[in-house]
């Protein structure tokens, strides 16, 4: 297998695979290794990635999903090290434009994470791997499985020059690493290496609990944690080495919980767009 399936492959095997026309389910898990740092947004990514060996076994690997829109994405307990995510995707529908589908994460049988609505579309599988190596790969995976704990983690967003106006918003240019800085663009993805949705994702929201975390009434609440990521849309590829510019918008806040609408642009090009609500909690 040499290094595939190893800097950013959140499936060790795919456990059940079941087709009903252009719909399926598809379920198989994850160990998160000790001594990582593993995002949340993770979990979300494990779920995208069952979908997609889903649809593209479905197209003969002729063509592979790429991140695109989802509806919401609702957070009910953080991932710990060394536990062993449960994943679940469930296809409603798979052609050669987009897979539609949805998705649970469990951790210990408890309900982890929810996916919901989303879309991804599919693009050529030559652009991104080579055909015959993802077949072997999936192949692999729904049979024996590859060994647990070959995620090495990936790094802490690289955040500069924040700016806050607390209440009210917050800015950061988001430093995207060079390939050979990386590791995860080996899997994703060895012929067009692109920063992974998910990690931008983790930068906005990473952005998001400061920016509450520094206007009141939830800046004397305590630890904040990120509840849900809803309206999300990817416009555009980010290729390493690249710098984003992303901001982060107070919505509403109140002593429950606070809604922000986030941003982030590659010079005057919108990349991605979201809406996040992070509330009080705890952390593992």
């Amino acid at each position: 297998m040499s290094g595939r399936l190893r800097s950013f492959s959140f499936v060790d095997r795919i456990t059940r695979l079941d087709r009903d026309g252009t719909g399926a389910r598809v379920e198989g898990h994850f160990g998160v290794p000790l001594g990582v740092h593993f995002p949340a947004s993770l979990m979300a990514e494990a779920v995208g990635q069952l979908a997609a060996w889903s649809a593209m076994a479905q197209l003969d690997f002729a063509c592979r999903p790429v991140a695109g829109l989802a509806g919401a994405v609702l957070y009910h307990q953080l991932p710990q090290p060394g536990c062993t995510l449960q994943v679940q995707a469930d296809i409603e529908r798979c052609d050669a434009e987009a897979v539609a589908y949805s998705g649970k994460a469990f951790v210990d049988g408890r309900l982890a994470l929810e996916l919901q609505d989303s879309v991804g579309p599919m693009l050529p599988m030559d652009e991104f791997d080579a055909p015959e190596s993802v077949r072997a790969d999936f192949h692999t995976l729904r049979g024996a499985g590859v060994a647990p704990g070959r995620f090495g983690g990936v790094p802490e967003p690289g955040l500069h020059e924040l700016q806050v106006q607390p209440g009210e918003r917050l800015s950061a240019l988001l430093q995207i690493p060079e390939l050979a800085e990386a590791p995860y663009f080996e899997d994703h993805f060895p012929r067009r290496p692109v920063f992974p949705g998910t990690l931008l994702m983790d930068a906005l929201a990473t952005l998001s609990l400061q920016l509450a975390q520094q206007s009141p009434p939830l800046a004397a609440a305590g630890p904040l944690v990120t509840r849900k990521v809803s309206q999300v849309k990817i416009r555009s590829f980010t290729a390493p080495g690249a710098q984003l510019q992303l901001e982060v918008v107070l919505q509403d806040i109140d002593a429950q919980r606070a809604r922000l609408k986030v941003t982030a642009r590659s010079e005057d090009k919108t990349v991605a767009t979201a809406r996040i609500e992070v509330a009080p909690g705890s952390t593992p």
